[in-house]
């Protein structure tokens, strides 16, 4: 087994998305734009491109060498290109998708089907393998893979399927759109009021939608999810696999009010034009952003990396004027759009003294908590699995182009792996969602070799409640990792290229991740909708004139792609236009 890559200090490729962060660089960085978005993460590019389309003239700063954020591609490991840390496209707005017209400015996705794949731990029978559950996007291969387990799930499957497809596209309206202006509607001038009016327009449309399932949509997003596939199901993989999509990125149990929400969440994507699939992008996710920005760059947009942000200027007006580099020069703008976390963006670079003492506190209030480490691994082989074994010839199954999940035979496995972190130490039997998009895309690995991404749950951000991470500590976890992909898969340890492990404070320090936390802010229902990412701060506005959020941290969702940047754009146009 190869030495871990040293976390944070990744061998930089000079191909690929090096291509993008040279052209950054081929215009220079003026003194003075219409707008400055702070960050070039896929929330920040898609506002700047909107912006740029809306005659705004529009520069984006980026801190690190390369662009994406979290939607980022690097060669962390000589010959392997990885999606270093988001791993799979979905979630991705139609709209967005033909107005900046991504395929043409190179997007290219493959698409997954099947989609999810659980092999059990357990002895065959007769000298046939383990069992295992292999979901597709045809209902009919489903019910068959379900039948395995409870002929009574598989019958129950396709109305459960439906109830949630009904309850994700009844809040698709409220994707697009900022939240109810509650100060609007009910203070201030008739005129004021009259126009906050318009923000109940989406709300409405949802709740039509609903209609007679309002019930059940409230009894989704504050239930434990447990207690709704409890209703629906009997067969224990069938209840875990479908679990997972309520705890991924969240440390929340299966048993705990509001998880239902997340598993919502993960069913209302859209790509390429089929609803709730999930794709691989052709050079890992920082494919998307490099469409993203290259449609920006097209209609005008100056994009430049390397060039890291140390404040916002503020005016004797108290309103934003620019921002201050690390470099100590100043660029100076009408408006600034923050791609950060609302932390990142008010407690270390925003002026404090500019800010409310009442406001400061409740930004440091907000929960960031994460339970996620993300292993990227290099292998020189196709991982073989116990319950699916690999053709002779060494081609991929169905089952390798999946989000693969292990250690989730029960709910009651994914439940002890988070009361271990809960209690600061991560999981000995830790949830795994292992994808190997190599298998769909060959520009990722030499040939014959794979990359695989291990997201991992649940970890804390700091062990046993007061110590930091070291590389003992992740060498110890990826170990346990690896231990348990070995069992699924005799041979995966001996596979390994080389790695790296990035835990929570590693996520925060690279992709500025607060708490290393992948939405910018915990999707709990006291940081949703209204109250996202506060209750006073959910319109992409902010307690300071010309300053503005862009992140997933203020999408009253919790965080659908580029949604944030496209509400943020259309937030600053229209206060432009006011004057």
């Amino acid at each position: 087994m190869a030495t871990a890559v040293s976390t944070g200090r990744a061998w930089r490729s000079v191909s690929g998305l090096g291509a993008v962060t040279r052209a950054c660089h081929a215009t220079a960085l003026r003194t003075q734009y219409d707008a400055l978005v702070i960050g070039g993460g896929h929330n920040g590019l898609v506002a700047a491109a909107y912006l740029q389309k809306g005659g705004v003239n529009t520069a984006v700063l980026e801190r690190r060498h390369v662009l994406g954020g979290a939607a980022v591609s690097e060669e962390i490991i000589p010959g392997f290109h990885f999606s270093r840390a988001s791993y799979v496209l979905s979630l991705l707005r139609p709209h967005i998708y033909r107005d900046l017209e991504l395929r043409k400015h190179g997007l290219k996705v493959y698409m997954r089907d099947p989609h999810a794949f659980t092999p059990m731990l357990e002895e065959g029978v007769g000298g046939r393998p383990p069992r295992s559950l292999l979901l597709w996007s045809d209902m009919d291969q489903n019910l068959r893979e379900i039948g395995k387990f409870s002929e009574r799930d598989a019958q129950a499957y396709p109305a459960f399927n439906t109830h949630l497809e009904k309850l994700a596209g009844a809040i698709h309206p409220l994707l697009d759109a900022p939240p109810v202006d509650i100060l609007g509607v009910t203070q201030g001038p008739l005129r004021r009021r009259l126009a906050a009016l318009r923000t109940l327009s989406p709300l409405i449309k949802s709740g039509f939608k609903l209609g007679k399932n309002i019930p059940d949509f409230y009894e989704l997003i504050t239930a434990p999810i447990l207690k709704i596939l409890n209703r629906w199901f009997e067969s224990e993989p069938l209840r875990a696999t479908l679990a997972t999509d309520a705890v991924i990125g969240a440390m929340t149990s299966p048993y705990n009010p509001g998880s239902g929400y997340v598993l919502l969440h993960h069913v209302m994507g859209e790509l390429e034009k089929k609803k709730g699939a999930w794709g691989y992008v052709e050079g890992g996710m920082g494919g998307v952003s490099k469409s993203i920005a290259n449609s920006a760059r097209a209609h005008g947009a100056a994009i430049f990396t390397e060039q890291e942000v140390e404040q916002v200027l503020i005016g004797q007006d108290g309103r934003a004027e620019g921002v201050v580099l690390k470099d100590g020069s100043e660029v100076h703008s009408k408006v600034v759009l923050s791609n950060a976390t609302p932390y990142v963006t008010f407690k270390k670079l925003t002026p404090q003294g500019s800010l409310p003492p009442e406001f400061i506190k409740a930004i440091s209030q907000i929960d960031y908590t994460s339970p996620v480490t993300k292993i990227n691994v290099a292998l020189d082989r196709l991982p073989n699995f116990l319950a699916a074994p690999n053709a002779r010839d060494g081609t991929p199954g169905p089952h390798h182009q999946c989000s693969i999940h292990l250690n989730c035979e029960s709910v009651d496995v994914l439940e002890a792996a988070y009361r271990e972190a809960k209690q600061g130490r991560p999981s000995t039997r830790p949830m795994l969602e292992m994808c190997i998009p190599s298998v769909l895309d060959p520009t990722l690995a030499p040939p014959g070799c794979h990359v695989v991404s291990v997201f991992t749950q649940f970890t804390p951000y700091w062990l046993e409640g007061e110590r930091a991470w070291t590389e003992a500590d992740r060498e110890q976890f990826a170990n346990t990792v690896f231990d348990w992909i070995e069992r699924y898969a005799p041979g995966f340890k001996s596979s390994i290229v080389g790695k790296e492990v990035l835990a929570p404070p590693d996520l925060e320090r690279i992709f500025g991740l607060t708490g290393g936390n992948i939405f910018h802010g915990a999707m709990s229902l006291d940081q949703l909708y209204l109250a996202r990412p506060l209750p006073s701060l959910s319109d992409y506005r902010t307690p300071i004139r010309g300053l503005y959020l862009c992140g997933s941290g203020s999408h009253p969702g919790g965080g659908v792609m580029g949604s944030s940047g496209w509400n943020a754009a259309m937030t600053v146009l229209t206060d432009l236009r006011r004057g």
